[in-house]
């Protein structure tokens, strides 16, 4: 029975959450399968995964072959390496206490790579933020401004509206009443 290592999704429409499973090459995607290694979740930055290592690597002596995507899950949590080291330590080429040495200094290397990437993401999102606040408080106060300039428009055009006002009032004469009187009394006489 060839034996497969793959993905076997889960989670909900756009946001995927997988399964890292030994299963039958001929099972459905997700479909039965023999053995849960662990879990990946691409959805947080960087991606989550929790990997059973001694399970996969011991389905990778087995003669199970994983999938692209799983072997680079694999080699990323040092799978592939142990099971490397493993065949030397079969063949005599090194002890055991050396290939579990070189298998934890590079666990050790990959950690703090992974740390560093974790803490550049976190000042990145900081300074982000800091930058937006600061973008935020200029567009504020460029709107406070506007908001007094326009009042003071607002000033200047009540002031000339009233200065024309009561110079239109000086200037307009009386209204004639003189006109209508000499209509009433034509009328009269008609």
């Amino acid at each position: 029975m060839p034996v497969k290592i793959r993905l076997q999704r889960h989670g909900k429409k756009g946001k995927p959450f997988f399964w890292i499973v030994a299963a039958d090459s001929r099972a459905k995607r997700d479909g039965k399968f023999l053995d849960k290694i662990g879990t990946y979740n691409p959805n947080t930055n960087p991606a989550t995964i929790d990997l059973n290592l001694d399970s996969a690597v011991k389905w990778l002596h087995n003669g199970a072959q994983p999938t692209d995507t799983a072997r680079a899950i694999l080699s990323y949590k040092g799978a592939l390496l142990k099971h490397h080291l493993d065949g030397g330590v079969n063949k005599g080429a090194l002890t055991q206490e050396q290939a579990d040495a070189k298998l934890a200094a590079w666990l050790d290397e990959k950690t703090g790579k992974v740390t560093s990437k974790k803490e550049g993401l976190t000042k990145a999102q900081e300074k982000a933020r800091v930058e937006a606040l600061k973008a935020e408080k200029v567009a504020n106060e460029k709107r406070a401004a506007a908001a007094a300039d326009a009042l003071k428009v607002d000033e200047v055009v009540e002031e000339t509206t009233e200065e024309v006002a009561e110079v239109a009032a000086e200037e307009t004469p009386a209204v004639e009443e003189a006109p209508a009187a000499e209509e009433t009394s034509e009328e009269k006489e008609a």
